[in-house]
């Protein structure tokens, strides 16, 4: 990532999960003055951003940070007894123990 997307990324990542308004992120991504200069300077990094699957995007034209997917798991819980007699009978269980942190997740994008 560049500098105006880690700027954007750090920005909408104090938001949550709520959508925000691309204008909103010119606003106040940045500083007052790259805003008054150049109002609409995140709209290109925004939807490039979006290409990239880094963030997610809605109808209004907001965007969020995308959530990152959980690896190892497959949609089923499995208890540690039944993992472990799986484990005994010669059957792989994948583990969820290795996920990466989410900003690790976004830098390898």
């Amino acid at each position: 990532m560049d500098s105006d997307e880690r700027e954007i990324f750090h920005f909408l990542k104090t938001w949550g999960n709520e959508y925000v308004g691309a204008t909103e992120i010119c606003r106040r991504a940045s500083t007052k003055k790259r805003f008054h200069t150049t109002p609409d300077w995140a709209k290109p990094v925004l939807q490039r951003m979006a290409e990239r699957g880094i963030l997610d995007s809605d109808a209004l034209g907001r965007y969020r940070i995308k959530p990152a997917p959980k690896k190892g798991h497959k949609g089923r819980w499995i208890s540690p007894e039944i993992q472990k007699i799986l484990k005994d009978s010669g059957v792989e269980v994948d583990s969820n123990s290795e996920e990466a942190s989410p900003d690790e997740h976004y830098e390898q994008l």
